[in-house]
């Protein structure tokens, strides 16, 4: 199959043909139909966070099934599924407890000295976050996975993979944003629009959007933004205090940088959350202040939107349809394999929402 391959940081994906294996027991292969072009995937093509190499990149994904394994009981093929990174075991702690999207047992991959999923002609080939959607197959396991109404566009539903997931999911399941509060976005790009849309579906009173590209602040406003900061040109933190008249209750950072982080945390109301979406590279460290914890201000993570993605998914899909949930506006351009780099390169000026590359059916 034709998949686009990392060889080095900060070098070209290559397109290349990768073998790829048959499904075990609880395995499942997928046709790719689209892919999002992601900013986790970039932090691994620049070098910021470390992965085996060579490796098919790629993450947020939808397709339709082909293959199933002999112990496969959740799909069949011809379902329609979204992926999802993460892969989820179903019998450890976190599991057990509902939080799904911290499992990190190993049952979702095959065991060492098993055939791998994938295979070069020269030899080792690296699957990236259970998935390596940047190819025209997906081998991956069950739990990896979640069929989906026919009626929804592919295109769309693989936005809902990891962008949507984690930025609607981090507003309802990881903030629990409540109706009538004040919500400040920091970063407008493909995860902040989602997060601003979680908002507005959540029934925050005032959602206000900061970003430095005027761009993505008027995209901002059509995702349900109240208000909007260009950071380029004032003190996003003193432009949010005045709006807001203090702060708000919730922040979320969509950028993953230590300033931004500080940022979330510096605009918060007495007794608001700041929360962390985006990836700050390894080693950076964030640093508040110690007193203002005496006004019960928090600051938390969230992976992937604290998600349980074998019902968040359709029901998301179900808000799509419903008209709530805005995926068109999210996808700046459709592409092909052949222009993965261009994409990544447009990732790194930041002027877009969201590229999507789209396989032949």
């Amino acid at each position: 199959m034709k998949a686009a391959v990392l060889h080095q940081p900060k070098t070209p994906l290559v397109i290349e043909n990768v073998a790829i294996s048959k499904p075990g027991p609880h395995e499942v292969l997928v046709r790719t139909a689209a892919v999002g072009v992601c900013h986790s995937d970039l932090h691994f093509v620049d070098g910021a966070y470390p992965t085996a190499l060579p490796a098919v990149l790629g993450h947020e994904a939808a397709g339709v099934v082909e293959q199933v394994g002999s112990l496969v009981r959740t799909v069949k093929p011809g379902d329609h599924v979204i992926t999802c990174l993460s892969a989820f075991c179903g019998h450890c702690e976190f599991c057990l407890t509902g939080h799904l999207s911290l499992c990190v047992a190993p049952d979702t991959r095959r065991a060492e000295g098993e055939e791998p999923r994938l295979l070069a002609p020269q030899g080792n080939m690296n699957q990236f976050l259970n998935l390596s959607a940047f190819a025209e197959q997906m081998l991956i396991h069950e739990h990896a996975l979640v069929a989906i109404r026919r009626d929804m566009p592919l295109d769309r539903a693989a936005l809902i993979g990891c962008a949507v997931t984690t930025g609607v999911g981090a507003v309802v399941h990881t903030a629990k944003v409540q109706p009538g509060e004040t919500v400040a976005v920091i970063g407008c790009g493909g995860i902040g629009l989602a997060t601003i849309n979680g908002a507005a579906i959540a029934g925050a009173g005032r959602i206000i959007a900061i970003d430095r590209v005027p761009g993505k602040l008027e995209l901002a406003r059509q995702f349900g933004a109240t208000d909007v900061v260009d950071a380029g040109a004032t003190d996003a933190v003193e432009a949010v205090r005045a709006l807001t008249g203090g702060g708000v209750h919730h922040a979320f950072e969509a950028i993953g940088l230590k300033q931004t982080a500080e940022q979330a945390f510096g605009m918060l109301r007495r007794g608001g959350t700041a929360t962390v979406i985006g990836m700050i590279p390894p080693g950076q460290k964030v640093e508040l202040k110690g007193t203002d914890f005496l006004a019960e201000k928090r600051i938390q993570g969230s992976m992937m939107g604290s998600n349980r993605f074998p019902v968040d998914m359709p029901r998301l899909v179900d808000f799509y349809l419903s008209g709530k949930l805005k995926l068109d506006q999210l996808i700046s351009q459709r592409m092909p394999l052949e222009q993965i780099n261009d994409a990544f390169d447009e990732l790194r000026r930041g002027e877009l929402a969201r590229s999507v590359i789209l396989f032949e059916q």
